[in-house]
């Protein structure tokens, strides 16, 4: 005897149903070709509102290697995306104090590159988002 509608066997089965019926459809797979040069190079995206603001202007941010330069990181973009980089400009961000309570900490220096596109190209991993 159950007190509330239907029991969890028939729950388990509804569930069952429906994500069957979800996983027929084909997922589209990034085309992130892996290149020696990006995975020494690049970091990772950068993921910030000014980053995807960038991104309707056919710019992108990464977090770059610290001895990367606006040669490497332009061949390493090209290769492992496959688009045409017209322009490359890098920044360096520098360390910063954090008091945590009575600790002191820093956070770490970074570089960044914000990478300009080709009209038309866009880099796929950058499609989710705002």
């Amino acid at each position: 005897m159950s007190l509330f509608k239907g029991t969890t066997e028939e729950k388990k089965e509804k569930t069952v149903k429906t994500v069957s019926s979800k996983v027929s459809a084909p997922k589209k797979v990034l085309t992130v070709k892996e290149s020696p040069l990006a995975t020494r190079v690049l970091s990772r995206p950068r993921v910030t509102e000014k980053a995807y603001a960038l991104n309707a202007l056919n710019q992108y941010v990464f977090v770059v290697a610290k001895t990367a330069t606006k040669k490497s990181v332009k061949r390493a973009v090209e290769e492992a995306y496959a688009v045409a980089v017209e322009k490359v400009r890098i920044i360096r961000l520098p360390a910063k104090k954090r008091v945590f309570g009575k600790n002191t900490g820093s956070k770490s220096a970074i570089k960044k590159a914000i990478i300009s596109v080709a009209k038309g190209q866009t880099i796929e991993l950058f499609k989710g988002g705002m």
